[in-house]
This record gives structure tokens, C-alpha cells and sequence, in this order.
């Protein structure tokens, strides 16, 4: 057992049986292991649950960076749903997300920062529009991943059009990047 065994099979575990059901116990008796033998590789749930949301994120921060010459508009759209389709692949991907902080990620993100400050987006403008268009994906996610489906309670009422999850995520993310736009030429 390692590290790495330890949090693949905790991801697992999150996708069998959701995030409020994931537990050191559980985990423990997944791995075959006395729970003790966990604090080895993690201190705490808290430090578990960021090693999971690290590992959860592992394809959005393995897609390739910008590269000058790349359309920062096109960029910035496809990396905001690489972000979203990294959430949605595992259940309460979002939520395992959320308040978690980019540990390995801060080289990645000061060159995506670089890369839309020197295509012409003021750094204060390109920061705000990374951090919403972040937090609006993580939201649409947690709605998503918490929708119950038809027949719910939260179903709209029947004078209200149905909007997909995806249809709703692309309007969202055309507001943000014609915002930015819409700033960058002024």
C-alpha cells in the first residue's frame, strides 16, 4: 500500500457511495488495513479529502497550456470546460472540489494568467474572469451533480422552458467571455 493505492481507492469509494459517506472507517476496511495505518499517509480527513481533490482534478491540470498564438478567447472557453467535464467525472465531483486549494497548480495558473495578460486582457481582468468563470462552473456543477431528475420537487414549473445542464453551462460561459471581451476592447 502507498500513498497513491490510498487515494484511487478512496476515489473509488467517493463514487461508490458519495462524499458524505466516505469515511477513514470505510476507507480502512476497503483497503483491508486498520484505520490507524491511514494516518500514515494522511493526518486527517481534511488533508485525505484535499489529496482526493487534487488527484480528482488530475485531467484538467494535465490538458495542455496555452500556447502563443492560441486565441484567447478559444482558449479560455475550452479550458473552462475542461475544468467542467473534470468535475462531472466523479460523483460529487464538485462538491470535493469546492474550498479546496490549488496546491501542485500555481505554476499552471500563473501561465495561463501570462497567456491572457500578453494577448491583451488586463491582469485584473483576466484574474476576475479565471475566478468566475471557476466558481460559476463549479456551481453549475453542484447543481447538476445535485439534481435529482424528473419528477423531483425542484422541477420547473410547466410555464417555464426546460434548459439543459449543458445548454444553461454555455450560455453562462458566453456572458463571462463577452464580458471579457467587451472589457479587453474598450
Amino acid at each position: 500500500m502507498n500513498r497513491e493505492a490510498v487515494i484511487a481507492e478512496a476515489l473509488g469509494l467517493l463514487d461508490e457511495v458519495g462524499l458524505d459517506a466516505v469515511s477513514t472507517r470505510r476507507l480502512a476496511k476497503r483497503l483491508n488495513v486498520e484505520q490507524p495505518s491511514l494516518y500514515w499517509y494522511f493526518r486527517t480527513k481534511k488533508d485525505l479529502l484535499a489529496a482526493m481533490a487534487e488527484a480528482a482534478m488530475e485531467p484538467h491540470a494535465t490538458a495542455p497550456l496555452p500556447a502563443p498564438g492560441d486565441d484567447w478567447r478559444d482558449w479560455f472557453a475550452d479550458n473552462t470546460r475542461s475544468f467542467r467535464r473534470t468535475l462531472l467525472m466523479r460523483r460529487d465531483g464538485a462538491r470535493l472540489h469546492a474550498g479546496s486549494a490549488p496546491t501542485g497548480d500555481l505554476d499552471r495558473i500563473r501561465r495561463k494568467m501570462d497567456f491572457l495578460v500578453a494577448s491583451g486582457v488586463l491582469e485584473r481582468d483576466a484574474q476576475m474572469a479565471m475566478l468566475a468563470a471557476g466558481r460559476f462552473t463549479v456551481g453549475s456543477v453542484l447543481e447538476e451533480q445535485a439534481d435529482t431528475g424528473p419528477g423531483d420537487s425542484a422541477d420547473p414549473p410547466a410555464d417555464l422552458p426546460v434548459i439543459d445542464h449543458e445548454s444553461a453551462f454555455e450560455a453562462g460561459l458566453a456572458l463571462i467571455l463577452n464580458g471579457l471581451v467587451h472589457r479587453t476592447e474598450m
